[in-house]
């Protein structure tokens, strides 16, 4: 006899009583994203990309690396927000006593223009905070080219680039000038 093992189903992360009240159209939920997604991604993040707050990435990319993002997802309707994680395994030691611990980092971050300001964004971010918990992390990394209030209210701080995860650090583009901020687990 065969058998399977059967996948549990993606986590569902509960918003505050606030936010379920702003939005009529259904009971708000962040959960895991799907390959499914990948097209509700893009077009989530197209204004972004085009004020230049996000770099453009194909929809190819965000079917494979759907279990990185976290949606806000209303039933009904379009993806409310998205943020993606990206985990960092543990470096070695390099002239320091002991190495780095396991790292998140936080990327294409964003809420629909017509959600900003009602807690979207907080809500993915306390999410996406409780999984860097559950995953060990003991720092998140992020980087933007805006003001980061959400991120800096939320125990972000800048960071020297250093200290986050050199894979990812090398794939900032110098010209976008970003700030790098970091939390610490």
């Amino acid at each position: 006899m065969i058998t399977a093992t059967p996948r549990p189903a993606p986590p569902q992360y509960e918003l505050s009583a606030p936010l379920r009240h702003e939005l009529p159209e259904g009971m708000p939920t962040v959960r895991a994203a799907r390959e499914e997604d990948a097209a509700a991604l893009v077009a989530l993040s197209r204004p972004f990309v085009r004020s230049g707050a996000l770099r453009e990435r194909p929809p190819s990319l965000y079917a494979a690396h759907a279990a990185d993002f976290l949606v806000m997802d209303v039933p009904g309707s379009p993806l409310e927000g998205c943020v993606g994680l990206r985990v960092h395994p543990a470096e070695p030691a390099e002239g320091r006593e002991e190495g780095r611990g396991a790292a998140g980092v936080l990327y294409n971050f964003c809420v629909a223009g017509h959600r900003q300001g009602r807690g979207v964004g907080a809500g993915l971010l306390r999410a996406v905070l409780a999984v860097a918990h559950a995953k060990s992390l003991t720092a998140l990394f992020t980087a933007t080219t805006g003001g980061g209030d959400l991120f800096l209210r939320y125990g972000f701080a800048p960071a020297d680039a250093r200290l986050a995860p050199p894979s990812w650090t090398r794939s900032l583009d110098p010209r976008r000038n970003a700030r790098i901020l970091a939390r610490h687990l």
